[in-house]
């Protein structure tokens, strides 16, 4: 019972860095050295799921009581509460100051990149040639839609409605890939702040069906994302910085922030936006220090306990 509300805290922690487009709950996650055993409850419950669609309600059963429930339900609990209490200060910043907020965005966007390319272990001319090959066609395929705003998106009629779905299923995967930011991907989609107005707005339909997105997308993308970085780990990375690195056209601060992908040249205010986009890398850089320094205590711990027996 002592470990609960610890739990909490974490996952207020993590929900608070996964509303931050560029920041991984997951890095936080593994800061707090949890981060194997969220992957290990994501995966539990992720078969749950698929064995739910299957029509085995026995098999569904069995999985679900495979699943850390100790842990993973204050966890969520904290994530959650981060969500509803946080989301209105970030709505607010990106409507009263987009351009500022834009770039501390791009910048925590760009240290994911610096991070995300440590992270493959082949550099070479393949996956070279994948990453610019993925940037370019992110880059160009952006610049066909004119906003992210929740004017462009639409109203809450099917169309809108299926949007949220796919948002739901494509971002909760990033719970599994290393460095990679839902938030971040809600903003490649143009649905980021649609789903903000969503949380703050209470709108119960549009985030039920964000949520059946996110059940639907763990149980049936997670095993195929979980497979391709096992077995094509550096392609699938070179792909994924590709796409954060053709994505800084939505993130670009001028003229209008994440509102529009038309790109200007940078105009008041300059040296604010730019020393908030500095610091954005900076967050992010001494995240992963951190998170890396934890990951090799926790790997040495583990060493000594196994000498020890």
């Amino acid at each position: 019972m002592r470990e609960i509300p610890f739990t909490v805290a974490r996952g207020f922690v993590m929900g608070s860095a996964d509303l931050v487009p560029g920041v991984s709950g997951g890095t936080v996650a593994l800061v707090f050295g949890i981060y194997q055993r969220l992957i290990d409850a994501i995966r539990t419950g992720s078969r749950a799921i698929g064995h739910l669609l299957k029509g085995d309600v026995a098999g569904f059963v069995e999985r679900l009581r495979a699943v850390e429930w100790r842990f993973l339900l204050p966890l969520v609990a904290g994530i959650l509460t981060a969500v509803v209490t946080l989301s209105g200060l970030i709505e607010h910043l990106l409507e009263n100051h987009p351009v500022p907020t834009s770039g501390a965005f791009m910048g925590l966007v760009a240290g994911s990149v610096i991070v995300a390319w440590q992270l493959l272990e082949t550099r070479d001319g393949r996956r070279l040639g994948t990453l610019l090959a993925v940037a370019g066609a992110t880059f160009a395929l952006l610049g066909l839609r004119e906003g992210t705003s929740e004017s462009t998106v639409g109203q809450a009629d099917d169309a809108h409605l299926l949007a949220f779905f796919g948002g739901g299923a494509v971002a909760i995967c990033a719970m599994i890939l290393p460095g990679i930011s839902g938030s971040f991907l809600l903003v490649t989609m143009g649905l980021y702040g649609p789903v903000l107005a969503a949380v703050n707005g209470r709108d119960v339909v549009q985030l039920v069906v964000f949520a059946l997105g996110c059940v639907v997308g763990l149980g049936l993308f997670s095993q195929v994302l979980h497979w391709a970085l096992a077995n094509h780990y550096d392609t699938v990375m070179a792909a994924l910085i590709g796409l954060m690195l053709g994505s800084v056209r939505v993130v670009w601060p001028w003229p209008a922030g994440v509102d529009s992908t038309a790109i200007d040249a940078p105009s008041d205010p300059v040296w604010s936006t730019l020393l908030l986009a500095l610091g954005g890398v900076v967050v992010v850089l001494a995240f992963n220090v951190i998170g890396t320094r934890f990951e090799h205590r926790s790997a040495h711990d583990e060493a000594a306990e196994i000498r020890s027996v």
